[in-house]
């Protein structure tokens, strides 16, 4: 069982963690089937009154979205604890308050995300209203106009910002017409096309029995946990219509711009840049090489390459960093920096180097041996709280990691040796390949491809 008030042993313990260290002391998961066949991963603590919620829709996220409509899973996600059933936004609003009562929603690319944290003295009052807002949310005129406002001063304000539009460039760049290109949070003018009856749509076809996954922490037994999923859940359609299945159907990407450079001008001291290519998926067999190769890369922060050989040695950047991104629909492994003007094209020969260094040379015994001691002794600090465990439950279902997957992680990491990082590191890196987005008035940096249109 977990106990949270361990949590600074967790981290006194990180320097000294044995490479080979395993949770299962520290987590046990149950799977908990409700009456009406709805499956949860659950992860019991009774120190604290308090259970926590973490669930997702499969294929319930922006690539979903219809054509022309970015933004409306988003929009969706946004109001629907804006008023439900015979609450209005206010009443809504004013009984989570009343209660302590933490509920939010979110979509990203592939999911749409929803989040419940009760005291167990409430927990009854908080599952009627997860029910509601899920079952019967009203997209009231008022509630639509106002969130619709605040998405579009949003969108306006990112216009602006160098980051957001690197950002937007760079999956424009990188997907072309494919669904993973459109914004998630959408576009002025699509915003602007949603409808109450599109939201409507939205929630009675995208979230689904059968897209729904469920992970819960907390003081609360298999048996009561069975009855609340009934309760919060079971009034949900049973599948989406295979018209609207959307995410399902989408086919996995290959990237449209290989080796380019986009360069955006706008009239900043600093110049936003990304970059990447390719990457591979969760299931890959080679996915831990890959983690662990990009930790040393440029995922591990003052540890890794990138950061010594553009930051700590030569002050080119504040921070540099390198992500796998193991989307289903087409994975990438990208990074990116912001500097002066005038030290983009120095900035980015390094990362250049670095990357062609890896691929040819792979790494050290000994960075091999210190990632991998980081990256399990520091894996416990991701189990801090009832949410972040949740969380957790809900990534393991999602990627089919398997119910016993922390007891097992460690070992992956483990079993990945030079050679393993050597052959991940050919297959995945190609300095030739590697495509860079540049927002800003970069000096000595000649694009290769006309900037995709993101204002349309």
């Amino acid at each position: 069982m977990i106990r949270f008030i361990t949590l600074g042993l967790l981290i006194a313990g990180i320097l000294t963690a044995p490479i080979g260290m395993r949770l299962a002391w520290a987590v046990e998961v149950e799977r908990v089937t409700s009456p009406g066949g709805i499956e949860a991963w659950l992860v019991r603590d009774a120190s604290i009154p308090i259970t926590a919620l973490e669930f997702s829709f499969r294929d319930g996220g922006g690539a979903s979205d219809p054509k022309g409509m970015a933004g409306l899973s988003n929009m969706a996600s946004s109001l629907l604890d804006e008023g439900a059933g015979d609450l209005d936004s206010q009443a809504f609003q004013g009984r989570l308050e009343d209660h302590a009562i933490r509920l939010s929603f979110s979509a990203g690319l592939e999911t749409m995300r929803g989040s419940l944290k009760t005291l167990n003295r409430h927990r009854d009052e908080a599952g009627r209203l997860l029910h509601l807002a899920l079952t019967r949310p009203r997209f009231d005129a008022e509630a639509v106009a106002r969130i619709r406002r605040q998405i579009e001063v949003g969108l306006i304000r990112n216009q602006t910002n160098p980051d957001s539009r690197a950002s937007r460039i760079w999956r424009r760049a990188m997907f072309a017409d494919h669904p993973n290109a459109r914004p998630v949070s959408g576009t002025v003018k699509t915003i602007g096309a949603i409808k109450a009856d599109n939201l409507r749509r939205f929630a009675t076809t995208r979230l689904t029995k059968d897209t729904l996954i469920v992970g819960a922490v907390g003081d609360i037994s298999a048996q009561d946990l069975a009855i609340l999923l009934d309760a919060i859940f079971g009034d949900l359609p049973a599948s989406t219509p295979e018209s609207t299945r959307g995410g399902a159907n989408i086919p996995v990407a290959e990237p449209s711009a290989r080796g380019n450079v986009f360069v955006s001008e706008m009239d900043v001291p600093q110049s936003v840049v990304l970059f990447g290519q390719s990457g591979l998926q969760r299931n890959d067999p080679d996915y831990y090489a890959a983690y662990i190769m990009n930790y040393i890369l440029g995922g591990g922060g003052f540890a890794s390459r990138l950061y010594t050989e553009v930051r700590e040695k030569r002050g080119l950047v504040y921070s540099v960093y390198s992500y796998l991104n193991p989307m289903k629909k087409g994975p990438l492994v990208s990074g990116g920096f912001a500097t002066r003007n005038g030290q983009v094209a120095e900035a980015l020969s390094l990362v250049r180097t670095e990357w062609a260094k890896m691929r040819a040379t792979g790494v050290t015994d000994d960075e091999l041996r210190r990632a991998k001691q980081f990256l399990n002794g520091a894996f416990p600090l991701r189990l801090s709280s009832t949410s972040a465990i949740a969380r957790m439950l809900v990534g393991m279902q999602y990627e089919k990691l398997g119910i016993d997957y922390l007891d097992r992680r460690a070992a992956f990491i483990d079993k990945v040796d030079l050679a393993d990082i050597a052959r991940v590191a050919k297959r995945l890196l190609d300095p030739d390949n590697l495509t860079v987005v540049i927002v800003g008035r970069p000096e000595k940096i000649k694009p290769t491809a006309k900037t995709p249109n993101i204002d349309g």
